[in-house]
């Protein structure tokens, strides 16, 4: 188990600088955080009460808004909206063929 010290870093928005306490580094380390934070406490707490407001790692979009990206339903072909951007190598389905795909997993699972 790693021990960790109390670190001084710069925040990305203000440059002002901020504590990274040994506390939060243990947290980091628990939940698997790989990256450390990048605003202090007063930046993130703007950035998180501005409409749209930063949503961490689950974010939609750029400023807040969903996503809406146009596809190919990978399996009947029909053109469909998806509220993500598709991955590369993923298969996107319509909303009729996700349902069928839940259904036929749900009965086998």
């Amino acid at each position: 188990m790693p021990e960790f010290q109390d670190r001084v870093l710069k925040c990305v928005d203000c440059s002002a600088e901020f504590i990274f306490t040994a506390g939060e580094q243990q947290f980091y380390h628990d939940k698997d955080f790989r990256n450390e934070p990048k605003r202090c406490k007063n930046c993130k707490s703007k950035r998180a009460s501005a409409p749209g407001g930063d949503r961490g790692p689950r974010q939609f979009g750029h400023a807040g808004g969903k996503v809406e990206t146009t596809a190919t339903c990978s399996q009947c072909g029909r053109e469909t909206t998806v509220p993500f951007r598709p991955t590369q190598g993923r298969p996107v389905f319509c909303r009729t063929c996700f349902q069928a795909q839940r259904a036929t997993a749900a009965a086998a699972g």
